[in-house]
């Protein structure tokens, strides 16, 4: 189904940009700014929106057409392009964006043309509706779990890599015994927070869980 792999919804957005030439600061430079100071990992905005595997905000400048062909196009404005994966439906996954970080909605699309505003979620979530495009060639390296269930299987999975480094060369009796202890120290294991980047180290784990912030410079 376009938009959906398993589970997990690829939501695709181009918002444009209003161009306002007697602003101090253009409003795709405003963006920028501030999308270049945002915070990530656990601190990032969209580990609020606990449902999101990924999201990446981007001012699209103009498009190169690349065929046969070549022929120059150009966009008529400058784009937010907003991409993001995340368990459940758009309509509930929007609604909690206006709710939940209403502070990075309102700062980054209040460049945007037509922009609503948040204090009627209902009708933000409408307005990024109109903006959507079909994502028709949507993959999902894990489509059929959780946030939730995939930050603890990376957990899992970077304790019993911790687990073999620490036990190898034991006699088998001490692993047997070291094993079962570690078994029921992951069955007590706390959920991971979204954002959480793992482990640090030569072997640090990157989550799906995460905001990613770019900008064009």
């Amino acid at each position: 189904m376009a938009n959906q792999s398993g589970s997990v919804y690829g939501l695709t957005i181009l918002s444009p940009i209003i161009d306002d030439p007697k602003a101090d600061t253009s409003h795709d430079c405003a963006i920028r700014e501030y999308l270049a100071q945002l915070d990530r990992g656990m601190d990032g905005p969209f580990a609020k929106v606990d449902s999101t595997h990924m999201a990446r905000l981007v001012v699209m400048d103009d498009v190169v057409f690349v065929g046969t062909p070549a022929r120059e196009e150009h966009l008529r404005s400058k784009y937010l392009v907003f991409e993001s994966n995340f368990d459940g439906d758009l309509e509930n996954y929007l609604t909690r964006m206006a709710m939940e970080i209403p502070e990075l909605v309102e700062a980054v699309w209040c460049h945007c043309v037509g922009y609503p505003g948040v204090r009627d979620p209902g009708a933000f979530a409408a307005y990024m509706k109109k903006c959507q495009l079909e994502t028709t060639f949507f993959f999902a390296d894990v489509n059929d779990q959780t946030v939730q269930s995939t930050l603890r299987a990376l957990k899992v999975q970077a304790s019993v890599v911790d687990f073999i480094i620490a036990n190898q060369g034991k006699p088998a009796a001490d692993v047997l015994a070291a094993f079962r202890t570690f078994y029921e120290q992951v069955q007590k294991m706390p959920a991971p927070l979204p954002g959480d980047r793992g482990p640090k180290g030569p072997r640090e784990s990157v989550p799906l869980t995460k905001s990613i912030a770019a900008h064009h410079a």
